[in-house]
């Protein structure tokens, strides 16, 4: 979700101040996804997965 009132526009999860582009970071570094959770305790698993499903469909729909 992105509001230019929260984090000058960075898409973060809803709801909190965790930007989407964390949990890339986390994973990007070899961290798991269980691991990102338990360093940012606002985002729950389903955002997480959700966000991740999102992104790959944005992916995949502009290189058809």
């Amino acid at each position: 979700m992105r509001d230019p009132e929260i984090m000058s526009g960075t898409p973060c999860f809803r709801g909190t101040r965790v930007p989407f582009q964390a949990l890339l970071d986390y994973l990007e570094g070899g961290e798991t996804l269980d691991e990102f959770l338990d360093q940012f305790p606002t985002v729950r698993r389903e955002m997480a997965i959700a966000a991740l499903e999102t992104a790959k469909d944005k992916l995949l729909a502009s290189i058809e």
